[in-house]
């Protein structure tokens, strides 16, 4: 049976494709990309000093992030099946959408700090998880 292509997971992959290029941004331009993507003041100026940690800590979540687009491209029909699709999908899809909703707290309660990060960044999250999970609703059945 073939399976045809889904755009929701393609959309999904792109998302967390470009997710992952930002984060190479911030390898390659250092503390002010950290500082406007809202990383915190602490990984910029480590980045600043030459640390190696934030760019140990980034370039961990680049290689999630592009796994993660994989795992999309693959259960969208694009790429080769790769193992534990379902599996995978779930997990991916959970991890956006408690990231979404679970930061929308910070970003009410806090006071100081970067109330402004916990909004886009957990609505980014929220929007990146409900397209991941309709996509893999959609394709369930083929996984």
């Amino acid at each position: 049976m073939t399976q045809r292509t889904n755009l929701l997971l393609i959309i999904g992959a792109v998302l967390s494709a470009l997710a992952a290029l930002l984060h190479v941004g911030c390898i390659v331009y250092g503390a002010p990309w950290y500082r406007f993507f809202g990383a915190g003041d602490e990984m910029a100026r480590m980045a600043d000093a030459g640390d190696w940690r934030p760019t140990l800590v980034t370039a961990g979540i680049v290689v999630v992030l592009s796994l993660w687009a994989c795992y999309a491209l693959s259960a969208a029909g694009v790429l080769r099946p790769l193992p534990w699709r379902r599996a995978a999908l779930c997990a991916i899809s959970a991890v956006y959408l408690v990231r979404g909703i679970g930061g929308i707290p910070f970003a009410i309660f806090m006071n100081e700090g970067r109330p402004v990060f916990w909004w886009w960044s957990s609505l980014i999250c929220l929007g990146f998880g409900l397209v991941h999970a309709i996509g893999l609703r959609q394709v369930w059945r083929t996984l």
